[in-house]
């Protein structure tokens, strides 16, 4: 692939302007890099994800490798026990991103409905 220089690079701007107008490019350029951030840490967790097993998987074996003759276990009487109650469902954390984005959802409709109050006015 040639080198792109200045004025190539000047032409493919120009290009865009006059394609999607000055007006759209900031907003346009805003939604990518909210896109690759969030793919970057989407990702990101798929990586911890695949690392934990591994990591759970070499603890549990560690301990059976360090003792490898178990002394016989006594049997004990089995007693009922109460029944513990539900834990309720945590709420889902949400990330820095997913906060943000729907931050910006709520200021969109808070925008768009004072406009149309507005125009009710006007």
């Amino acid at each position: 692939m040639p080198n792109l220089g200045v004025p190539e690079l000047l032409i493919i701007l120009l290009a865009l302007v006059l394609l999607f107008g000055a007006k759209k490019l900031p907003d346009m350029a805003r939604g990518i890099g909210r896109s690759l951030r969030i793919f970057k840490s989407e990702t990101a967790k798929l990586r911890d994800d695949d690392d934990e097993p591994q990591h759970t998987v070499q603890q549990a074996q560690a301990p059976m490798q360090a003792q490898p003759q178990a002394q016989p276990v006594q049997p004990q009487p089995i007693q009922a026990a109460p029944a513990p109650a539900p834990a309720p469902a945590p709420a889902p954390a949400l990330s820095a991103e997913e906060q943000a984005r729907q931050l910006e959802e709520q200021a969109a409709r808070l925008r768009a409905g004072a406009a149309s109050q507005a125009d009710k006015h006007a």
